[in-house]
This record gives C-alpha cells, sequence and structure tokens, in this order.
C-alpha cells in the first residue's frame, strides 16, 4: 500500500504542531512524529483502523494517535489521508 497525504490533512498536521509548539516544541515534534509512525504503519495494515462510526463506510477508516483522530480511506492500493482532527471535533467538520 501507497500513502498518500491530502493538503488538508498536511495543513491540520501543520496547525497541530504550531498549537502545541506554543507550549512545548519539543512535544508538538514527538505528536506529530507519533502521527507519522502511526500512519506508516498502514502500509502493511491499511485495515486495522476502525470504520469511521459517523460514516459506517467500510473502505473509510480511522486510528486513534493520543488525542486526534486520522481518518483515511482505502481505494485499491492507496491509503489517502483525509484529516487530522481532535477527538473533541465535531465529525464531519461543518463551518
Amino acid at each position: 500500500m501507497k500513502i498518500v497525504w491530502t493538503e488538508p490533512a498536511v495543513a491540520d498536521l501543520d496547525a497541530i504542531q504550531t498549537y502545541i509548539a506554543r507550549d512545548s516544541e519539543t512535544y508538538a515534534s514527538a505528536m506529530v512524529l507519533e502521527i507519522f509512525e502511526a500512519t506508516d504503519r498502514l502500509e502493511r495494515f491499511p485495515q486495522s483502523g476502525r470504520v469511521v462510526p459517523e460514516l459506517d463506510d467500510s473502505t473509510t477508516r480511522e486510528i486513534i494517535v493520543g488525542s486526534y483522530r486520522v481518518i483515511y480511506d482505502i481505494s485499491g492500493e492507496v491509503v489517502r489521508i483525509l484529516t487530522v482532527l481532535h477527538g473533541a471535533r465535531q465529525f464531519p467538520i461543518t463551518e
């Protein structure tokens, strides 16, 4: 499987790092690394995440990393990281 980060997911990760870094650069870097390591495991185990309860679609799944939900979909041989959001935030995101 190939991991592909969408632009919104990259922006989410940047925002998370910036927010955490206000208190601790070290913790911010550690959290981003932990998220990358967790998503890297999806190369071998793409079905390891649970189905996103709000969607009930077997191709859209999530893994929990700390307080964050990493939501992704599976299409053929590609895992697309769709968004990374704090577990307290509502999903799907409504603006």
